[in-house]
Formats: C-alpha cells, structure tokens, sequence
C-alpha cells in the first residue's frame, strides 16, 4: 500500500473512537493510568500527521457520558489529562492555525476545567487551519433529545412552526452545527460499534474498524483507513455511486 497517495480531497472530515487505552496497558502489566496517558501521546501524534494528510476536521471521541460509570479515581485522571493537554499544547495548536472546540455536557466539569475549555476555544476561534472537535463528557442521544427540548421551546414560544422542522433545521441545534457530517469514522480496538457517538452525523459515513489498540495507532494505520476509504462506493440514496476520487 503505498501511504503517500494525497488523500486531501477524498476525506473533509475525519472522526476517531479512541479505543484501547486500557487493553494497551493490561497487556504490559501497567496500571491504567498509564494506558491514558499513552493515548494522549498519540492524540498529539495524530493531531500532526492527520493534518498532514489534508484533513480539513479531525473529531476525536475522549469520554463519554456512560464513562462516568467507570472507578472514581479513573474518571478523575481522565478530566486531569483534558486539563493537561490543553495547557501543555494550546500554544502549539494556535501557532498551526488549529480550531479548537470541545463539545459535550459541562454538567459534573469542575469549573476549572471549563473556564480552561472555554479560554482554548476563544483562543483559537479566528482559526482557519484544522478543525479539532474534542467530545468530552459527551453522548449522542443526549445531544439529540437537548436539540429536541430547544426545538420544543422556540414552537411553544411561537418562533418556529412544528412543520418547519426539517433535518437542517434540527441540525442547527447539535453541537457539530457548522460542521459536515464525518466522511469516515475509525474506531481502534477491534470494536465494532459507535457507543453513542455522532449518531445524527454519521447517518451516510463510512466505517474503518482496526484492531490496533489507540496508543499504537500511527500513520500507516491512518492511511489503511483512508486507503479503504478511497475504494468506498459512496451512494447517499442514488442508483449511482459517488466515488471517493481525487479531483
């Protein structure tokens, strides 16, 4: 497989969930802990050379809502690994034109950690480079039935018209709006399942499951994704294809 085939055209945006920390460290007699803060290790390693690759938005699923059910002192390290990065990269970020934007509920975020999110994402608004969606403490069915809420308000208010909510209307109140819809989403780990990620957005994406465990994950991992996908027939509804072919 030839991993410098220019895939820029090919995939807009690129979604990713990280899988495998603790596998990764289960199979070295290491504690967890470790496992996480490889995983960050390659999120910065990924963040270069997925942009290298011409990806215009990169969306990266780090902890969900179900994973508050995990042991209190793990979840505890996961929220200071955020705060970590952010501190440590937010610089570097901004001076490659990177956008940062973190979606997900703030509910149960120390306040910290929020103003820290907060000041990255005004930091880096006027960006124009990649596009970095992090989804923190985020699960798909909840955004969904907050965007129904929202919707069932302004209808209740009289500002819009039960009829005229259409996809694109409803659209506008996830928290991706702006955004397209991921092109290709990766899931590493040998899982194959989206666990409440990105269900409104990923209605026509493409799918790459890899066993490789998220700390290995690594360039020629990316391009036998993105290699796949280029072979993808791509249909949206139609009789015909549309080809993932560079222009």
């Amino acid at each position: 497989m030839d991993t410098n085939v220019d895939h820029k055209s090919q995939v807009s945006h690129l979604a990713i969930v990280m899988d495998g920390n603790g596998r990764w460290a289960q199979q070295r007699n290491l504690p967890r802990k470790d496992g996480h803060a490889a995983g960050v290790e390659t999120v910065r390693r990924a963040i270069r050379f997925i942009g290298g690759a011409g990806v215009d938005c990169l969306t990266l699923f780090s902890f969900s809502t179900e994973n508050w059910q995990r042991p209190q002192v793990e979840v505890q390290f996961l929220m200071r690994l955020l705060r970590k990065f952010i501190e440590a990269d937010l610089a570097e970020l901004h001076a490659n034109n990177v956008r940062v934007k973190v979606i997900g509920s703030r509910r149960g975020l120390e306040k910290q950690l929020i103003k820290l999110i907060d000041h990255a994402q005004q930091v880096t608004a006027k960006n124009t480079g990649m596009r970095l969606q992090i989804a923190f403490n985020y699960g798909s069915r909840e955004e969904i039935s907050e965007a129904a809420v929202r919707l069932a308000a302004r209808v209740e208010k009289g500002t819009l018209d039960a009829e005229g909510i259409t996809p694109d209307v409803f659209a506008s109140e996830l928290t991706t709006y702006g955004l397209p819809d991921p092109d290709l989403v990766i899931r590493t780990s040998g899982e194959n399942r989206l666990s409440n990620f990105l269900l409104w957005q990923c209605a026509y994406s493409e799918f790459y499951f890899t066993d490789v465990l998220w700390p290995d994950f690594d360039e020629k991992t990316l391009h036998a994704a993105l290699d796949a996908y280029k072979h993808r027939e791509r249909r949206f509804g139609r009789t015909q294809p549309v080809l993932n072919q560079a222009d």
